[in-house]
């Protein structure tokens, strides 16, 4: 089974759409338009678009969709297919896609509850209903004002220009510029609705550990993220912020694993560590891997490891392969009892914080008063100029920034 009326995503913005005059933010609203880093004017919006990645629901699509993950880079479908056996394994259908109808319906609840008028519309990247399928149905629905949630919580390339390329892509294929406003929230890595899932699974998982009567001083903690090119991490945030090796990825991974231990009280030993690498063996890559850090537990004296998938916000496929099948072979291999812990998927304090943030600019809730729970947030709601450059493309059209 599969999706029968596949069509490719939106083709690459040629250009973003002109801004007003005065403002530095293609397509922004007045509120934003002007590119300071928080906006301090409350802003009304008609709609809410949710925007995922996207994934093959059967495995007629699985192809398909990894030609559209890899666009442009020339890989041949023999090389896909040493990626598509991960999604084959699982009948071809990654869990991804149903996490955004139940993270939709949950947002859809959340902002009912508040009393909020806001449609909740959702568009992926590389899988349909794609951006500009999105974008589509708040027009047609008579909605001119749209704030974005993109479901990634840190600052990159991949996890976050991307979005906003996406978003110029969608703009220019449906020709909807100077019609449609589009905003987004700020990138939400220490938000406390973010981080309190992790914090209790943590919690959870020691106790595990405890009732198989290991001390918490030989457990190890990992927290792991998706592996990017050390280019590409380097270059990730605003370049006068200064991050040095691994940029603002590293840095905000870090800074909320150390918030977390740091609330836990716990004397568990911790390593932020990397998963799902792709990409030629020549090009650097963020390490150490999950899997070699596991394998040197047990001369370190560990008896036990938690997994904690700090990088994602729900169980979708690098989870579901890298972690539950491949680190957890690995962690039985070298005679350790493994727990991995939770994403925050559609825990109601996630749902909650995300909604948070639409308010944030609904009622320009003052930075002093915004919720962070690292000294490194809160972040900004409009991208600085220079921000998560990719090395290979260089700077493409991108809305809800200061163009470079």
């Amino acid at each position: 089974m599969g999706t029968s009326e596949f069509r490719p995503k939106p083709p690459r913005a040629t250009s973003a759409p002109a801004c007003a005059p005065g403002c530095a933010v293609p397509a922004a609203s007045p509120a934003a338009c002007a590119g300071a880093p928080h906006v301090s004017e409350p802003t009304s919006y008609d709609a809410l678009l949710l925007l995922g990645f996207g994934g093959p629901e059967g495995q007629d699509d699985v192809l398909p969709f990894l030609r559209n993950v890899t666009a442009g880079r020339g890989i041949p479908d023999e090389r896909l297919e040493e990626v598509a056996h991960h999604y084959r394994h699982f009948g071809g259908v990654s869990p991804i896609n149903q996490h955004n109808r139940e993270l939709k319906a949950a947002l859809e609840a959340e902002i009912a509850a508040r009393g909020l008028d806001l449609p909740v519309y959702w568009g992926n990247r590389n899988w349909m209903p794609y951006v500009d399928d999105a974008l589509r149905a708040v027009h047609a629905d008579g909605h001119r004002r749209v704030i974005a949630v993109a479901t990634s919580a840190y600052s990159s390339y991949s996890s976050c220009r991307q979005y906003r390329e996406d978003l110029a892509d969608a703009m220019e294929a449906t020709g909807l510029a100077g019609e449609v406003e589009i905003d987004k929230v700020r990138q939400f890595f220490d938000h406390p609705g973010f981080v309190a899932p992790f914090v209790e699974g943590i919690r959870d998982g020691l106790a595990q550990v405890r009732e198989r009567g290991i001390d918490e001083r030989d457990v190890e903690i990992l927290f792991s993220t998706h592996s990017i090119p050390n280019s590409d991490a380097d270059r990730s945030g605003p370049p006068e912020r200064g991050f040095g090796p691994g940029g603002a990825y590293v840095a905000q991974h870090t800074a909320v694993a150390e918030a977390i231990v740091a609330e836990l009280g716990t004397t568990a030993p911790w390593q932020l560590v990397f998963q799902s690498r792709s990409g030629p063996p020549s090009v650097p890559w963020l390490e150490p891997d999950i899997n070699d850090a596991i394998a040197e537990l047990p001369a370190a004296g560990r008896k036990a490891v938690l997994i904690v998938p700090l990088g994602f916000v729900s169980d979708h496929m690098e989870v579901l392969w890298d972690l539950d099948t491949e680190a957890m072979e690995t962690a039985e291999e070298h005679g350790l009892f493994a727990v991995r812990t939770a994403s925050p998927s559609t825990h109601p304090a996630y749902v909650s914080g995300l909604v948070d943030l639409v308010e944030e600019r609904l009622h320009a809730t003052p930075v002093e008063e915004r919720p962070a729970v690292t000294s490194l947030g809160p972040w900004y709601d409009v991208c600085r100029p220079g921000c998560c450059e990719n090395k290979r493309l260089g700077f493409q059209p991108a809305l809800a920034g200061v163009a470079p």
